[in-house]
Order: structure tokens, then sequence, then C-alpha cells
């Protein structure tokens, strides 16, 4: 079932002969439960594109339907909304307040729900034992390492249990052994159902999703499926 619909999708910055085409007439499905990698040179418009797939960033024109909601025609409050429900976002920079605990910065998308404390908390604790990190919500960023912070960042995005997760280059900061790990995560969250659609310029962390799209000056040149057993290595921070 087709759970994310763009249509002719362009971003345009600027006016005129000054104007900067980042996202040019791209057109895509994505089915429920599937796993994407976008790929592309710096500034091939992948990540413009992932955002507007995200509902973080309007298109100059084209439609987006996700679960044959259109998205864009959303006044802004419900588009905040929307994302909430629907979507968690995990960036290449973890975005970690540093004076509040891991639980707490794990807590934060729920800051504006109806729940009591001790829901939200409940929440929180959750995510992290998902993630692996369920004994270390009392400590703060600074406390723990690189990789436990990416994981932070993901349990944060799935605190509100989104369907859709988007990731943009979740391991580019990452050496290659806890990007192999952070991809596990990844495969393990899609693997319950998850749809996640991730930008990375690593053809192996690519790999580890069923479908790889290849943008290039804004536009799909190349959507094929992959078969990669998820057993091979993956030097995602090369």
């Amino acid at each position: 079932m087709i759970q994310i619909s763009a249509k002719n999708l362009s971003k345009s910055y600027g006016e005129g002969d000054a104007a900067v085409h980042a996202v040019s007439d791209i057109s895509l499905e994505v089915g429920r439960g599937e796993f994407i990698s976008i790929m592309g040179e710096s500034g091939s418009g992948k990540s413009t594109l992932l955002s507007m797939l995200g509902a973080l960033n309007s298109p100059s024109a084209g439609s987006y339907e996700v679960e044959e909601l259109e998205v864009y025609k959303l006044g802004s409050d419900q588009r905040a909304d929307f994302r909430r429900e629907f979507i968690g976002f995990v960036f290449q920079a973890f975005h970690l307040v540093p004076y509040l605990s891991v639980i707490e910065n794990v807590m934060l998308p729920l800051v504006t729900t109806k729940k009591s404390m001790d829901q939200k908390r409940a929440l929180a604790q959750a995510a992290l034992e998902r993630v692996g990190l369920g004994g270390k919500g009392h400590r703060l960023p600074s406390q723990i390492s690189g990789g436990e912070a990416e994981r932070v960042a993901i349990a944060r995005a799935i605190v509100n249990e989104p369907p859709i997760l988007m990731a943009d280059e979740p391991t580019g900061n990452l050496d290659s052994v806890t990007s192999k790990e952070i991809m596990s995560l990844l495969e393990e969250l899609n693997s319950q159902g998850m749809t996640i659609i991730m930008v990375t310029h690593s053809l192996e962390c690519a790999k580890n999703a069923n479908r790889i799209i290849k943008i290039a000056d804004g536009r799909v040149v190349e959507d094929t499926s992959t078969w990669t057993t998820k057993s091979e290595v993956c030097d995602c921070a090369s």
C-alpha cells in the first residue's frame, strides 16, 4: 500500500536568471514499511528533497500526500501536528540539549502532548530501551559516546511512535564500527514496520535499504531495488 506520494516536486531559490533549482520535477511513491536510501553528491538536492518529504520545506511546485493527506495544503499549525504524529527526524548533528539528561532530551517531542509527566517519562524510557540505552537515561549528553548520542537522537525521533522515520546522514559523524551499529538499529526499526527514508553519501550504508534512489542536479537519475544481505559489512563512515 502506498504511504507517500510525491508528484512533480520542485524547489527553487531566487528568481529569474539568478534562480537556483535545488529539486526539479521529482515524482516518487513509497510503500508502507519500505526502507529507502537517497544518494547523491553534495549539492545534488537530496537533503532538500528530504526536507520537503518531511513537511519542513514547502515546494515551489508539485504535490505531496502522506496517507492520502495533502500535506502542503495544511496550515502551519496543522502541518506541525502532522509532523508530530507521522514523522520522526534524525539528523547528522545530534542536536541534544547539553544541560538536559538523556531521558529529558528524549521527552522533548512530548512537551505539547496532553500526557502526564509519568506517562511522558515512561514513553521516553521505552524508546531508550528500544535503542539499547535503557540504563543511561540519567546521564548528560557529555557523558555518553557519539554512537550513544545518535541512539538518543533516534529514541527522541521515535518516542511518539511515528510511522515514518526520516534520517539525514545519520552516520556522517560516526566511525565505521559505530555506523554499522546505527544501521543495524535502523534495520531493526524497519523490520518492526517503520517506514524509513534515509539520505546518505555511502553506497555501503545505502545497500542496507531495500531501495536506492540516486539524485543528480535535483532530479532522480536511478531508482533501484537492492537485495544486499543484512550481514554485509557497512563501512558507513568512509
